[in-house]
């Protein structure tokens, strides 16, 4: 288990090289975050190098009061809102009706994966797609829940929301998930 604690004081006393340490451990959690919230692909690599500077700049501010993953979760989300407020873009929760799905069938998401294929057919490959076309704030909860395994009060001061409210999302983005599973797959059982 690695000392944040320790980084965090050694990149603060002038050690820089260490903060490669903290962006290897956290790359995985803020390409999560920010992939499945930046539609466009192109500034996906600029938003992830944003959130890392923004990290880099307010570590002195950071007091352990939470874990340095639920503080860097939440910058990239914030960072992800700016970026898209500056695009005027509306951040799909996931709670309206849509029509039509007009999300590519391509997983961002998978494509850091050093086990990648495009046309791959086993179970984990079909969830993660089915994932990627979630609603970004239900799809970002479920991942940020079972694949970086924060608790709920962790996700919910990710996105300042109640834990009730990312209950909510959780419970959501479970049942379109087993939807779209169902419907496209015809598996019995989800």
């Amino acid at each position: 288990m690695t000392d944040h604690r320790a980084i965090v004081e050694a990149i603060l006393a002038g050690k820089r090289e260490q903060f490669r340490l903290l962006v290897e451990e956290f790359q995985r959690l803020v390409s999560h975050i920010v992939f499945r919230m930046i539609p466009e692909s192109q500034d996906r690599e600029d938003i992830c190098q944003e959130v890392f500077v923004k990290v880099y700049q307010n570590l002195g501010s950071f007091r352990f009061g939470s874990k340095l993953s639920t503080w860097v979760a939440q910058i990239a989300y914030n960072t992800c809102l700016t970026a898209l407020s500056r695009k005027q873009l509306i951040i799909d929760d996931g709670f309206a009706d849509r029509v039509e799905d007009s999300r590519p069938e391509w997983s961002a998401s998978e494509m850091w994966r050093p086990d990648y294929r495009h046309e791959s057919d086993d179970t984990a490959t079909i969830v993660r797609r089915e994932i990627d076309q979630l609603p970004p704030i239900p799809g970002t909860i479920l991942v940020l829940f079972h694949l970086e395994n924060m608790s709920l009060q962790q996700i919910a001061q990710v996105f300042t929301m109640p834990e009730g409210t990312i209950k909510s999302h959780l419970f959501r983005a479970r049942k379109m998930l087993k939807e779209r599973l169902t419907a496209k797959y015809q598996w019995e059982e989800v």
